[in-house]
């Protein structure tokens, strides 16, 4: 479902406005930059000298598209999908081979603070702030929000990893068989980002699969028409015009 896509580039985006990615500040949260598609971070990407490194990763989970009730056309649909937004401080680890980027293990209380300000500034950029106004375009609700902590507290593991996972109800897929192109609310998105974004570039690149379908014009209706529940012979009628 694009539409669950368009939400996930979109917050992408607004967590690293390609303003702030040409101009190298501005950055509205801790990661700077550092606001990955669907991936985590390299060791390449870790901030040298520092004790550790704020990183957003942002996915799309599930997705659901429905109808909204036994009675609707079928276009009435509702969708929802889940967006995982995973905070962490990453470090370089080791662990007898080559050096990988992974969050930091122990309970530290200054970094739980650093990931909590972190956590709280993704939800304000998304759910207030102004930049945030398209994505709200696209979210009709935030129905809940999870913060999953990462490790195994039972054998007194810990890592400086929180996933927000946001379950989200959206605008579904509107479809221009007509004209082609992306479908809506992800046709907005494209045309609302700056020409040097990342997300500009995938979706122009997408937007040329979806060619426009024509379509074959209504000109006649058939059915029947009876009283007293008797049908008479069926007939054909010309739509006017």
């Amino acid at each position: 479902m694009l539409s669950a896509h368009a939400v996930r580039l979109a917050a992408i985006e607004i967590l690293r406005p390609t303003a702030a990615v040409l101009a190298g500040t501005g950055f509205p949260t801790l990661a700077g930059a550092n606001v990955l598609d669907s991936r985590q971070i390299a060791i390449g990407g870790l901030t040298e000298d520092a004790d550790y490194t704020p990183v957003l990763s942002v996915y799309t989970m599930d997705s659901t598209a429905q109808l909204r009730g036994p009675m609707t056309g079928a276009r009435d649909t509702a969708a929802d999908t889940i967006l995982d937004i995973v905070a962490e401080l990453a470090v370089a680890a080791n662990d007898g081979g080559e050096p990988f980027a992974d969050a930091m293990a122990g309970s530290d209380p200054e970094g739980c603070l650093v990931l909590g300000a972190l956590c709280a500034q993704v939800r304000y950029q998304l759910e207030r702030s102004d930049a945030g106004l398209f994505w709200r375009h696209l979210v009709r609700q935030v129905e809940k929000i999870d913060y999953l902590p990462f490790g195994a507290p039972e054998l007194g593991i810990r890592y400086q990893r929180i996933t927000m996972r946001m379950h989200l109800s959206i605008r579904d897929d509107d479809f221009q068989t007509a004209t082609g192109g992306l479908p809506e609310p992800i046709r907005t998105v494209h045309a609302a980002l700056p020409a040097q974004s990342y997300a500009k570039a995938k979706l122009t690149e997408l937007a040329a699969h979806f060619a426009a379908v024509p379509t074959t014009p209504l000109t006649t209706m058939r059915g029947e028409i009876g009283a007293g529940g008797q049908p008479d012979e069926p007939g054909e009628t010309t739509p006017p015009g």
